[in-house]
């Protein structure tokens, strides 16, 4: 039997994680950079991030949220106040010792000017805000205090993957100060809601809400909350994290507060976070072995126009006609936003359609000369097969455009949400789960796991036993857990509930 030709190589079954490459490559989303472990983002991938982040800002503001900047250069004894969070990124610091170079004896530069103390290339920013939010608040009448900043950080990884883990990526970082612990436990929740808003109903990802296990929790934090997707190699990706921080970095800080009883108290803080690992997310979703496919709701663009003439003497009119189509296009709206338009004058055939199947646009529609002289436009849509295109009306094209977005905004979700249940089960024996966790087929290493939901006795030991033996973790405590008694996966101890086991990048 003829294997059926795809435009990426190899596919997901083939080899996985070269697939991932070979689509964010085929899709003109970044390339690596000469820098070691850091990446070059191209207008097709910084565009899906602009979109990302321009819906993820306004849920923010919506909530009372305020844009911030903060230094990219923290004191290191800013970060020393803190051992848990000192310790946590110790390993993944940059640190920046000296200001200035010089000619060296060998005529090359060399370092010069060492600094009286060492600066730390921000790799989160709590400690540093928390020196600000010192300064800012006095009284009660300061809280609740709801900063964010869009930004870069370093976090010097030693095996990277472009969007998934470099050593510099972008992210948002948000960061609250309240008056009581209520208060800052539920804007830990509110903003996790955030995240699966935005990965459920923006990028078409279902993820799990849920809890992180104490060997998991972010380095200081109190209590770590998390959205978890389930990606097409059945790995898990931590998509959004939400940290109730306790008293910890405001006693670090000094960040404290005359409060209404007229008596001294220190905040309770938070810290929020989202960066470009959802693109990551994205390939890995909803991506397949022709490229990428990209939800509408954030896509680079929405649709793409490609003229087709062959004859000099049918340019112009093609040409008319598909601007003033783009121009019609461009007055609607999808989503709340202008529709975004490409149009692609390339005579290259073939080779041009299968250009924007790679970069994963929701809608193509081809323009000759027949289809103009039946008002019409030769459409084809991502989420279906490339062959599968039918001729619409211009007219039909443009009013029904909104409802095709959101036709294939749905078809998506749908589908990753379908996987997801295929590969989730619960497992209650040991030997069970260590199967479920253990490779078939050397050669697709990939083919087997997924989320298990098994009990867990809460004990650190057996968290830790079954990383060691399957490099399985606990992705979390779901926030929508049954009590529901059983026996725990590792050690056979009485358990109350079930948590979500599985292999993560």
């Amino acid at each position: 039997m003829t294997k059926e030709k795809t435009a990426i190589s190899p596919t997901r079954a083939e080899d996985y994680s070269e697939w991932y490459q070979q689509v964010v490559k085929a899709a003109e989303m970044a390339e690596h950079s000469p820098v070691r472990g850091c990446m070059v983002i191209k207008p097709w991938g910084y565009a899906l991030w602009e979109n990302i982040q321009r819906e993820l800002d306004d849920l923010f503001k919506a909530t009372g949220v305020r844009n911030a900047y903060f230094p990219l250069f923290i004191p290191l004894s800013f970060l020393e106040k803190e051992a848990e969070h000192v310790e946590g990124f110790a390993k993944e610091c940059a640190v920046v010792t000296h200001h200035r170079l010089e000619k060296g004896p060998d005529g090359g530069l060399v370092p010069a000017g060492k600094l009286a103390e060492p600066l730390v290339v921000r790799p989160t920013s709590e400690t540093i805000i928390g020196d600000a939010f010192s300064k800012w608040v006095s009284s009660y009448r300061d809280l609740p205090l709801l900063i964010n900043q869009w930004a870069n950080v370093v976090r010097w990884e030693m095996r990277t993957r472009i969007f998934l883990r470099t050593s510099e990526f972008l992210w948002q970082e948000g960061h609250t100060a309240h008056a009581t612990s209520e208060e800052a436990v539920e804007r830990t929740k509110l903003m996790l809601d955030i995240y699966a808003e935005l990965a459920e109903n923006y990028l078409a990802m279902p993820v799990i809400k849920g809890r992180k296990s104490a060997a998991e929790r972010f380095p200081g934090a109190v209590d770590t909350l998390c959205i978890e997707a389930l990606m097409q190699d059945r790995k898990a990706l931590q998509a959004g994290t939400s940290h109730f921080l306790g008293q910890n970095f405001a006693k670090a800080s000094q960040i404290r507060f005359q409060s209404a009883q007229e008596t001294e108290e220190y905040a309770w803080t938070t810290s929020w976070g989202a960066s470009t690992r959802l693109i990551g997310g994205l390939v890995m979703t909803h991506g397949d072995d022709d490229g990428m496919v990209l939800p509408p709701k954030v896509a680079s663009a929405h649709v793409v126009l490609l003229p087709i003439f062959r004859k000099e003497a049918e340019k112009g009119q093609v040409m008319e006609y598909t601007h003033k189509l783009a121009k019609e296009l461009r007055g609607s709206t999808y989503n709340g936003r202008p529709v975004r338009v490409e149009i692609d004058e390339r005579q290259t055939g073939g080779a041009r359609n299968w250009d924007w199947i790679r970069k994963g646009i929701p809608v193509r529609a081809e323009i000759g000369p027949r289809d103009i002289a039946e008002d019409s436009v030769f459409m084809g849509r991502r989420d279906n097969s490339p062959k599968e295109k039918k001729s619409v009306k211009r007219e039909a094209f443009v009013r029904g455009l909104g409802q095709t977005l959101d036709q294939i905004q749905d078809a998506l979700f749908q589908k990753a949400l379908a996987y997801r249940k295929e590969i989730t089960c619960n497992i209650d024996a040991k030997e069970d789960f260590y199967e479920f966790f253990t490779p078939k087929n050397a050669d697709l290493p990939e083919i087997h796991g997924g989320l298990a939901m098994s009990h867990w006795c809460g004990e650190a030991a057996c968290e830790a036993g079954i990383k060691e033996d399957l490099t399985v973790t606990i992705r979390c405590i779901p926030a929508e857990n049954e009590i529901i008694e059983g026996r725990c996966i590792c050690c056979g101890k009485e358990s109350r509930e079930r948590v979500a086991f599985s292999k993560a990048y």
